[in-house]
C-alpha cells in the first residue's frame, strides 16, 4: 500500500489477488466469485489524477454509497458487504481496506453514464445557453444558471475510455446502445433515485444539483453498480448558499479546483502537487457531506 506525506492512501496493492482496473479513485480486484472495489484517496481534476492524494476521502465515498444503499433497498444494487474480513485473502490487509472498501457481485456494466440533472448548471447550462436543448431535450426560455429544473431530467453520456471526455446523449441514443427495454429501466431507476435522494438531502440542508450512475446486468436485472451520489459523482451545494444566477459553493473538490485555475498549468498530466492547506480544507469539505446527509460524524 501507497501512502502519500500527508497520509492519503494512493495506490494498493495486494499479491496474489489480480487487479482489473485501476481508474481515476478506485482499484478493483478479482476475488473471483465477486469483485473487491477500493476507494483510494487519489484526487482527479479535470481528467487528470494529481501526485498527492485527500486523506480519508476514499472512506467518505465509501460510506456515503453505502448510506445510499441501505436508505434505497428497493433498488437493485450490487452490493454483498462492506466488511473485508469476511474474506480470509483479504484479512491481512484489513487495516488498509476497511472502511473504504466493498465486496460487490460481477456485473456486465451497461456503456452509458446515466446522469440526472435537477438544477441547470455546468455542461448543461452551456448547451442551454447556446442552443436551449439539453441531451436532446428542449427547454423553456427564462431559465438561470443553478436555476432548478420544472423537472429532473434524463442527459446521459457515452462512457469515455480513461482520458478521454465522455460525449452527451440522447435517451435514443442509450436505446441504440442498449436496447430499448434496458434504457427504459435505466432512466427510470435513475429518476427515481435522484428524486429520492433529492427529496431526503434537502431536508438535511443538501441541494442535490445533479449527479451520475452506472447500471449492470446481474442474472438478467438492471442493477445499481459502482459508487452512489458521492460528492464525486454529484454536485452537492449547502441550502443556506444557494443563490439562483451564480455557481453555487459545492461540498466536494471545489477548493482544487479553484487553486488549480490559478495556476500556469494545461490541465493535462502530470498534474501538479496540491499544497497542504488545499488538501485539509478539501476533507473537511467531504467529511462535511458525509455529517451533513448521515447526521453522524465518521
Amino acid at each position: 500500500m501507497q501512502y502519500d506525506a500527508n497520509g492519503a492512501l494512493i495506490n494498493t496493492e495486494i499479491p496474489g489477488l489480480p487487479m482489473i482496473s485501476r481508474g481515476k479513485v478506485r482499484d478493483i480486484y478479482d476475488l473471483g466469485d465477486a469483485l473487491l472495489f477500493v476507494a483510494t484517496d487519489r484526487l482527479s481534476a479535470f481528467d487528470v489524477v494529481m501526485p498527492n492524494g485527500v486523506p480519508r476521502k476514499g472512506e467518505v465515498l465509501t460510506q456515503i454509497s453505502l448510506f445510499w444503499f441501505e436508505l434505497m433497498k428497493d433498488v437493485p444494487n450490487h452490493l454483498i458487504t462492506a466488511d473485508v474480513t469476511t474474506r480470509s485473502e483479504l484479512v491481512p490487509y484489513a487495516k488498509d481496506l476497511q472502511g473504504r472498501s466493498m465486496i460487490v457481485r460481477k456485473a456486465t456494466i451497461l456503456p452509458a453514464e446515466c446522469i440526472v440533472r435537477g438544477y441547470l448548471v455546468g455542461s448543461g447550462w452551456k448547451d442551454y445557453q447556446k442552443t436551449g436543448i439539453v441531451s436532446g431535450l428542449k427547454l423553456r426560455e427564462g431559465y438561470q444558471q443553478a436555476s432548478k429544473l420544472d423537472e429532473p431530467l434524463f442527459t446521459p453520456s457515452t462512457k469515455a475510455a480513461v482520458g478521454d471526455h465522455d460525449e452527451a446523449i440522447s435517451f435514443e441514443g442509450v436505446a441504440e446502445l442498449v436496447g430499448l427495454e434496458k434504457a427504459t429501466v435505466m432512466r427510470d431507476l435513475a429518476l427515481k433515485i435522484y428524486t429520492t435522494a433529492r427529496d431526503y438531502a434537502e431536508k438535511r440542508g443538501i441541494i442535490v444539483a445533479d449527479t451520475k450512475f452506472e447500471f449492470g446486468v446481474i442474472d438478467g436485472v438492471v442493477t445499481l453498480v459502482d459508487e452512489v451520489l458521492t460528492p464525486d459523482s454529484s454536485r452537492f451545494w449547502p441550502a443556506d448558499q444557494y443563490q439562483v444566477g451564480t455557481s453555487p459553493v459545492s461540498l466536494d473538490k471545489q477548493f482544487v479546483r479553484d487553486y488549480l485555475e490559478t495556476l500556469d498549468w494545461n490541465k493535462t498530466a502530470p498534474g501538479p502537487e496540491i499544497p497542504a492547506d488545499v488538501v485539509e480544507k478539501t476533507t473537511l469539505k467531504y467529511l462535511e457531506a458525509y455529517r451533513m446527509l448521515t447526521g453522524k460524524e465518521l
